[in-house]
């Protein structure tokens, strides 16, 4: 496992705007009440609108972390990358061998307490609550 691409962050040296957000899986079919125990802990830049701000992505790339959290598995750990047309996925690029994974409108999604967002996945896509924002 290589795990010189995933050094730890040195909080001191990352802009204030550097934010851990804690996102839970919503209410939807299988899970008519949400579940925690399912969710992704994103850490990554906001700007003043609570969006993830692309500026300062750019230039703290390795620093844009996500971890992703499942029952029964290992958390798998990769970065929050951006593409073309102002597309976010999650990188898992640690270990594991989990697909890279979606956010849906996440240039224009905001990163506030009780928000929505969405996420695709392997198996389609699937929504989230926004449960934590806090400074690293």
């Amino acid at each position: 496992m290589n795990r010189a691409a995933f050094t730890p962050l040195q909080n001191t040296a990352l802009p204030h705007s550097f934010r851990q957000v804690r996102l839970e899986r919503a209410r939807e079919h299988d899970h008519p009440e949400g579940t925690s125990a399912i969710g992704y802990i994103i850490v990554a830049p906001l700007d003043t609108a609570s969006r993830i701000d692309i500026g300062t992505w750019n230039d703290h790339r390795d620093a844009c972390r996500v971890v992703r959290q499942r029952p029964g598995e290992d958390d798998q750990r990769g970065h929050l990358v951006h593409g073309p047309a102002n597309r976010w996925r999650f990188h898992y690029d640690v270990a594991g061998a989990t697909a890279d994974e979606a956010g849906f409108h996440f240039g224009s999604e905001r990163f506030q307490l009780g928000e929505y967002v969405s996420v695709r996945e392997a198996d389609g896509m699937h929504p989230y609550r926004v449960v934590a924002v806090t400074p690293l």
